[in-house]
Parts: structure tokens; sequence; C-alpha cells
């Protein structure tokens, strides 16, 4: 916490002691935070729609695949071209497991600023508080962070690909 406190004042706009006490520079330090805050919740809205894009584009995937599958083939399959199409399946899981990631990180990182940005305002209600009623995700029966969710979604869909893969195969 201290290195991204270090890095997120500017010292020279007041010096110590006189900020803590100036309306204005407290009003701008809130407004910060509300931005913050704010732009947290929009990264979590668009790892929603990407995970909305991926599950549609895997659903569908799916039923394509079972319908086109158990029809009557005119043609036997050969293992590379079923081998072509599982890197590819397996590739957009790939992507999708590291969106997620890539989401919760730079949400992760949002969240320290946002707690060091509490440390100048009367209550600490987000980084503090409600972290700890949450048992800061340490026990999955108070609270099972989404995003270790999220992640095992693309691994079974991966999962689930092989086995068909190897079904098919034979």
């Amino acid at each position: 916490m201290t290195e991204i406190a270090s890095s997120l004042w500017n010292d020279d706009v007041a010096g110590p002691g006189l900020r803590e006490a100036h309306a204005p520079y407290q009003a701008a330090v809130f407004e910060q935070y509300r931005l913050c805050v704010e732009m947290a919740d929009r990264v979590s809205g668009r790892r929603n729609l990407a995970n909305t894009f991926f599950l549609t584009l895997n659903s569908g995937l799916v039923t394509f695949l079972g319908v086109w599958l158990s029809r009557p083939r005119q043609v036997d399959l050969s293992v590379l071209m079923l081998l072509a199409g599982l890197l590819v399946l397996l590739a957009i899981c790939a992507t999708w497991w590291v969106t997620v990631r890539s989401y919760r990180q730079l949400n992760e990182g949002k969240f320290k600023v946002i707690a060091a940005l509490e440390q100048r305002l009367p209550a600490r209600a987000f980084s503090a508080a409600e972290w700890k009623a949450l048992a800061e995700g340490r026990d999955w029966r108070v609270y099972l962070p989404l995003t270790h969710v999220e992640q095992w979604i693309p691994v079974t869909f991966a999962v689930t690909y092989v086995l068909g893969f190897a079904s098919l195969a034979l």
C-alpha cells in the first residue's frame, strides 16, 4: 500500500498538514475517489460483456457441433481436420481465460488505488470495512470472488472440447 500511496499523491499541490485541512483539496480527493470507483465499476461491466460474448460464442459452437456431428456423415472427418478445429476452440478458450485474468488484474490495481485514496477520506467503507465484512475473500462460504469462478468456465469448455475430440478421434 505504501508503494501505491507514494506514487498516488502529488506533494507539489500542498504540503503535509495543509492538504488535510483544506476543503477544496478534500473535495478534489473525494471527486477523484468517486471517479476511480466509477471506473472500477465500468471495468466490471466490460468484463461482464466480454464473458457474455465468449459464453455466447462457445454455447453457439457447442450447439453447432452437436447438431452437425449428430447428422449422418457423407465423409469421414480426418484426425487432422478434427485437431485443427480443436486447436481453434482451445484458442478461443485460452483467449477467454486471459481476458478474464486481465480484467481481474486491472480491477485489482484500481482497488489498490481506491484503498489509497480512502486513506485521506473520513471512512474506508469500500477498501477496509466491506472487504473485512467479506472475510477478505479467504472464506468461500462468506464470499467467493467472481473472478475465481469466471476463470473455471473457459477451462470447463476446453476440457469438454478435448474430451469431445478424443471421443471422435478414437
